[in-house]
């Protein structure tokens, strides 16, 4: 990190275990290949972030997943590295949800509406195509220092026409990004 000013733009690429460098458009087809293998099915599109504060930097992760609950799901990574640890919960996790926002402005009425065509036709055999951002906040006053914040994350994310999703049900969130988010990883500029 030579250049702060470099780690403040972010790449839109994408990688999981298998692939790297993925941009928007490729995860868009892999999220369609994926529904078409089965059209039949019940489908949870799934964007959520979670971040960590390593030494120095905090790390980001918004995952993007597609699932077939029940029968497998194919998710994909984004990684955003801010140049200093950040200390406050409200800045955390408006950043956190301000990234998963990002993703789900590309994914527009129309990109999710090509993805729900193609289950359309099997609706009434059980097919459904629902859109969610997991907000890695919960609403127990006790156990969750975000609480303060959930009423807030909850109305940003209802303005984009996607359902909001908290603590303890948010686990592209609080598990599948917290996961990767935990690792340091190699800081891609």
């Amino acid at each position: 990190m030579n250049n702060q000013d470099d780690v403040l733009t972010h790449a839109l690429t994408f990688r999981n275990t298998s692939e790297q460098g993925l941009s928007l458009k490729q995860v868009h087809e892999r999220i369609i290949g994926f529904i078409q293998l089965d059209p039949k099915a019940a489908y949870k599109f799934i964007i959520g972030t979670d971040c960590q504060v390593h030494q120095g930097y905090t790390q980001f992760i918004t995952g993007v997943v597609i699932q077939r609950p029940g029968n497998g799901a194919w998710a994909c990574y984004r990684q955003v590295i801010i140049p200093r640890a950040i200390a406050s919960i409200k800045e955390k996790l408006s950043t956190e949800t301000a990234l998963s926002e990002e993703i789900a402005l590309y994914f527009s009425d129309e990109k999710r509406r090509q993805m729900e065509d193609i289950v359309l036709p099997f609706v009434y055999k059980g097919a459904s195509f629902e859109s969610y951002i997991h907000i890695d906040a919960g609403s127990d006053h006790v156990k969750n220092k975000t609480s303060l914040y959930v009423a807030e994350m909850v109305l940003r994310v209802q303005s984009l026409g996607m359902v909001p999703i908290i603590k303890p049900d948010s686990y592209v969130a609080s598990a599948y990004a917290n996961r990767y988010s935990k690792k340091k990883h190699q800081i891609i500029i």
